[in-house]
C-alpha cells in the first residue's frame, strides 16, 4: 500500500483531497503546517485582539484538520515552518513592496514551503505521494488547469518545477467545488461549509495598511494626474497602490473617476489618470524574470495570464541574453503591473512563468512604472 502524505490546511478542499486519497486504497497521513506567528515581530499592537485584525485563526484551522482527520481515522502531524516562510516568502513580499512592484507571495509560497519544505517532511514520514486541495490536474507529468476554471489554480503552481511535481497529487482537480463540498456533507465534515480563505498566503485576512506599518514605515506622497501634471491628492505610501486601482485614493476637489497608472518610487509619486479604459493602463509586452519552465520544451506562442482569474491573452515568447524573456502581446492588455507573475498556458497546460520586471508599449519602455 503506497502512502500519501496530505497537506491539511482546515479547511474543505483538502479535508475532501483526504477522504478520495482514503477512498482510493491509499495509507494517508495527514500534515498540518504553520508558518506565521501571529505575534510576530509586533503583529498585535496595543489593544487589538484577533477579531479586530481579522486574522486567520490558524489554531481553529489546526483543529479543523484534527477533528477531520479524527473522523477519517487517519493520523495528522504538525509540523513549524515558520521561520523559512518568513526567510524565503514574506521577506521576498516586503522587499518587492519596498522597490514599489506588487507582489504574489502564494506562488513563491507553493514554490518554497509546499512543495519543498513539505515535501522534504513528508518523506521523513514514509510519503510515496504528497497530496494538497490544489484545484489542478497531472496528467503525464504535466501540469494541467483544475476542470473548475473559476477555482483552477495552476496560476499558484507556475514557479514549481518538474521535479517538485513529479510524486505530486491533486485529488480534487478533476472536480467542481459544489462537487467538494457535496463530498464534505456526505462525510459530515466540520469543514464543509466553511468559508474559503483569502488574503495573503498562512497570514489571512487583516486591515492590509495596518499590518504592513508593522514592517515598513508609511511615506506619504503626492498623488499627480499624470495627463495633467496637476497634484490632486497624498497618497499614505506606494506599497499600498497597485496598477488599476482607484479604492482607497483620497483625491480632493474632482468627481472624475480616476485609476492609478504608474509609480515613481524616487520622487515617491502615485500616478493616476482619468478613466478605467485610459490608454495609460494598457501595455503590449513585458520583459519576465525569474523565468520557470515546467515542461522540458515550450511553445513561442502560447497563451499567458498576468493576474488570477483574468482571461487568457496570446502571447510570443522571446528569448533574452541575460535569462530573461520578452513576452509581447500586440492587442495589448490593461494593468499589467511589475511583481506580477505573468503565467504561461499551452491549452490546458501550465507551462510555467516568470515575474513581470519590465513593460513597454509600441516599442517604448513605459517609464511611469
Amino acid at each position: 500500500m503506497k502512502t500519501v502524505v496530505v497537506g491539511m490546511s482546515g479547511g474543505v478542499d483538502s479535508s475532501v483531497a483526504a477522504i478520495l486519497l482514503k477512498e482510493q486504497g491509499y495509507n494517508v497521513i495527514g500534515l498540518f503546517m504553520r508558518n506565521w506567528d501571529s505575534m510576530l515581530n509586533n503583529d498585535i499592537e496595543g489593544n487589538d485582539t484577533l477579531e479586530e485584525l481579522n486574522i486567520c485563526p490558524q489554531e481553529q484551522d489546526y483543529n479543523d484538520a484534527k477533528a477531520v482527520c479524527e473522523k477519517l481515522k487517519i493520523p495528522l502531524y504538525r509540523v513549524d515552518f515558520v521561520k523559512e516562510y518568513w526567510d524565503y516568502v514574506f521577506t521576498y513580499f516586503l522587499e518587492e513592496l519596498k522597490n514599489g512592484r506588487t507582489p504574489n507571495p502564494d506562488i513563491m509560497c507553493n514554490k518554497y514551503i509546499k512543495f519543498d519544505m513539505f515535501a522534504k517532511k513528508a518523506r521523513e514520514l514514509g510519503a510515496d505521494f504528497i497530496a494538497t486541495g490544489h484545484y489542478a490536474r497531472i496528467k503525464n507529468g504535466e501540469l494541467l488547469r483544475g476542470i473548475d476554471q473559476n477555482k483552477d489554480q495552476t496560476y499558484f503552481l507556475s514557479q514549481t518545477t518538474k521535479d517538485q511535481l513529479r510524486n505530486v497529487i491533486f485529488p480534487v482537480g478533476h472536480l467542481e467545488k459544489r462537487e467538494v463540498r457535496d463530498i464534505a456533507e456526505k462525510y459530515q465534515l466540520i469543514t464543509a461549509h466553511k468559508k474559503d480563505s483569502t488574503g495573503i498566503c498562512f497570514i489571512g485576512e487583516r486591515n492590509f495598511s495596518k499590518f504592513l506599518h508593522n514592517y515598513l514605515p508609511n511615506k506619504p506622497g503626492c498623488i499627480l494626474n499624470i495627463e495633467t501634471n496637476q497634484r490632486v491628492g497624498e497618497h499614505i505610501g506606494l506599497m499600498y497602490y497597485t496598477i488599476g486601482q482607484r479604492r482607497g485614493l483620497k483625491i480632493g476637489g474632482t468627481s472624475n473617476r480616476l485609476f492609478v497608472v504608474g509609480k515613481n518610487l524616487q520622487k515617491n509619486i502615485l500616478y493616476v489618470a482619468e478613466g478605467d479604459n485610459n490608454e495609460y493602463l494598457f501595455t503590449d509586452a513585458a520583459i519576465i524574470e525569474d523565468v520557470n519552465f515546467i515542461l522540458d520544451h515550450y511553445p513561442h506562442k502560447c497563451s499567458a495570464k498576468f493576474r488570477y482569474r483574468q482571461p487568457d491573452c496570446a502571447v510570443t515568447l522571446e528569448c533574452l541574453k541575460n535569462g530573461k524573456m520578452l513576452v509581447t502581446y500586440p492587442q495589448r492588455v490593461k494593468a499589467v503591473t511589475p511583481g506580477q507573475a505573468c503565467v504561461l498556458y499551452d491549452g490546458e497546460k501550465c507551462i510555467g512563468g516568470g515575474i513581470v520586471s519590465e513593460l513597454y508599449k509600441n516599442g517604448e519602455k513605459i517609464w511611469y512604472l
